[in-house]
């Protein structure tokens, strides 16, 4: 490897951008974490503790807050956005002006933007033109709850980039006996994962709260493994992902964990709730809500099949009883089992 990493700056200072400061902390290397909040700010700096996420865990010395972007980033060698999926454009655009252009960039995020329906590597790529190489431009995915990174229980991610010299610099950079990182060639595969699953983690927790029993939980996981593939078949990704831990893997955490904000929204809209008043309650966001609306805009324009983004959608935003949509996927025309 070219590039010996030494800063690193974190953009963003919500749950995962701080579980990912305690990971880089632990291996001793100067991290600068940028917040919008002067709360935040203040908190870890004075007492390395971040007051409003993740309050409760210690955060590393080396760990430093600002305010300022171009503070946060000056001589960083690696560069990494930890907003949400939805948030990253407008964010990356405020970067860029202070970028020199040899930093590694990389995702934590998972989504896809709306209207674009571009993933967050092709969104960097987009806005960071003439700024930084597409080369330099990686993500770091996999089944990975904030709460549990921060605490160092035994997690395993994915490093995917368009190059794969950057990839092993992002597995090297962030490897420690509690954070294993393989490397995966197929970013598109691995962002898909990651984007779709949350979809499907809304639709778990609708099966949870609303009763409908473990048989129709395990249907839906498998089949959203399904809808994942049908997408990624059609954006050039690797199967094999699908069956890894940005696909199956993911899919089981998010879909089954305490700790996922999707499955929460989903469980209240099973016993229930309506979503204004779930999400007017949380402080975190539910990436899976946006990428919905996304994902389903995707699937109309490219003819392809997902009927459970759809029910999901329709949950979200038609407010359809989830009741009704159940129905409607019950009794759709009989289908042979396919890989894809």
């Amino acid at each position: 490897m070219s590039l010996k990493v030494n800063k690193i700056s974190i953009i963003g200072a919500g749950s995962f951008g701080t579980a990912m400061a305690v990971v880089l902390g632990g291996k001793q290397y100067s991290v600068t974490i940028w917040a919008r909040e002067e709360e935040v700010v203040d908190g870890i700096n004075s007492n390395k503790y971040n007051p409003s996420y993740l309050s409760d865990v210690k955060l590393p010395e080396s760990i430093q807050a600002t305010h300022s972007l171009e503070e946060a980033i000056e001589d960083s060698d690696m560069v990494i956005f930890a907003t949400p999926s939805h948030a990253l454009r407008e964010v990356a655009k405020k970067v860029k002006p202070s970028l020199s252009g040899k930093e590694i960039i990389v995702s934590v995020a998972k989504g896809i933007e709306k209207d674009s329906l571009m993933t967050p590597s092709q969104i960097l790529v987009d806005v960071l033109e003439g700024s930084v190489l597409e080369d330099q431009i990686g993500v770091l995915t996999g089944p990975s709850h904030a709460e549990e990174v921060a605490l160092l229980k035994p997690t395993t991610v994915v490093s995917a980039a368009y190059s794969k010299r950057v990839a092993r610099i992002i597995q090297d950079t962030f490897m420690t006996s509690r954070f294993r990182v393989y490397l995966n060639n197929d970013i598109i595969g691995v962002e898909i994962g990651g984007a779709v699953k949350n979809i499907m983690a809304i639709a778990a927790g609708i099966v949870d709260g609303a009763e409908l029993g473990d048989n129709a939980k395990a249907a839906l996981m498998t089949r959203g493994l399904h809808e994942m593939k049908r997408m990624g078949a059609v954006l050039g990704a690797s199967m094999d992902t699908f069956a890894g831990l940005t696909g199956m893997g993911d899919m089981i955490v998010t879909c089954t964990s305490q700790h996922s904000r999707n499955r929460f929204v989903g469980y209240n809209i099973g016993q229930g709730k309506t979503l204004a008043e779930i999400t007017s309650g949380m402080n975190m966001v539910a990436e899976g809500v946006k990428t919905a609306e996304s994902v389903c805009q995707w699937s109309k324009k490219h003819n392809v099949e997902m009927p459970i983004t759809h029910a999901v959608y329709k949950v979200l935003f038609e407010n359809i009883p989830p009741a009704e949509v159940v129905e409607d996927l019950m009794t759709r025309n009989p289908k042979e089992e396919k890989m894809i």
